[in-house]
């Protein structure tokens, strides 16, 4: 082909900047983190996305690191939260306390108050207390004592939780999990990925992996770029393949619950970051099934025989896509 059939498209949004910010931290976080590539995308999208996530995986596979050093490469406020059975709402939101050199009341914020929150161990708090997040995941606000206070941008909860453990654990409600724009599975490396692991943790020595780890964004270009994801455009026929996903998950003999409309709105939402992050202003039906399944498979519930049966969410996931015609 010659020069001018070669002609790359160009892009109505200047993506260069974001694309070269996700580059950077990819470097910094991979310092640390062998492999794990694909879950580091569908990070760097959630965040875009402006989206919360919710990391599963057994002890010892690096879901904490893996949001720490994200945080870390943020030059922003970050707080982390270990989740507790005797953990109170107030132990999170903050609480009032007297001021008696002004004998007044006085807000004491909590730990939420962050732009970018680690809640570790999530499904340890009782119920009471996973209660308290549901107004700040999803309006970005905390309401104590009559009063509202906004939640500075960007906000973004990274929550982990041990899939195998049940013993002194309270299993999220299907209206927080719906919350997050994601659950991510971590499973175990490779053992060419684990044989790295130990050689960069000889090399390392006593030094912290944090330590190696540079803030190379702030959260103010977070912001705009998360402005600029949002613009990204999406075709019709491309809004009609994921609403039609999303049905077909309501009416699927191997479900129970399927998904809401806020689950279509975090297809999409995810899709036009991931879209951004990929260097394009436009949707495509391959970002759409990219992000689909981390999107739903924590928002669908099956029925009591397939769970029997050992069936995952995310092999009838695959089916209703496999099933519906992609746009051309």
């Amino acid at each position: 082909m010659d020069q001018q059939t070669q002609t790359p498209f160009e892009n109505r949004l200047p993506l260069e900047e974001l694309n070269h910010s996700a580059f950077r931290i990819r470097n910094e976080i991979n310092k640390v983190i062998v492999g794990q590539e694909k879950i580091l995308d569908l990070l760097l999208t959630a965040v875009i996305a402006n989206g919360h996530v919710l990391i599963e995986g057994v002890p010892g596979v690096a879901k904490t690191m893996m949001a720490k050093l994200l945080a870390k490469s943020v030059s922003s406020d970050f707080s982390r939260i270990q989740f507790t059975p005797d953990l109170m709402p107030s132990d999170v939101l903050g609480t009032m306390v007297f001021n008696t050199g002004k004998s007044e009341f006085e807000f004491n914020k909590g730990p939420i108050f962050s732009n970018l929150v680690l809640i570790d161990e999530v499904n340890r708090a009782p119920a009471k207390t996973q209660a308290a997040l549901f107004e700040v995941m999803e309006e970005r606000q905390v309401t104590i004592d009559g009063t509202t206070r906004q939640m500075a941008p960007p906000f973004l909860v990274m929550a982990t939780q041990n899939p195998v453990e049940h013993e002194g654990t309270y299993r999220l409600p299907e209206a927080q999990l719906d919350r997050f724009l994601f659950k991510i599975k971590i499973d175990y490396p490779n053992l060419e990925e684990e044989i790295t692991i130990l050689a960069n943790a000889q090399q390392r020595e006593d030094k912290d992996e944090l330590s190696q780890i540079n803030s190379v964004i702030s959260g103010e270009e977070i912001v705009k770029y998360q402005n600029m994801a949002a613009k990204v455009i999406v075709e019709d026929d491309l809004l009609r393949y994921i609403a039609q996903i999303v049905e077909k998950t309501r009416t699927h003999a191997a479900l129970f619950l399927g998904a809401s409309p806020r689950a279509s709105l975090a297809i999409l939402n995810a899709a036009k970051a991931f879209a951004a992050l990929e260097g394009r202003d436009f949707v495509t039906p391959d970002d759409i099934k990219i992000v689909i399944t981390p999107v739903l498979h924590h928002r669908v519930i099956l029925t009591p025989e397939k769970e029997m049966e050992g069936v995952k969410p995310e092999i009838i996931i695959q089916q209703i896509v496999d099933s519906v015609e992609v746009p051309r």
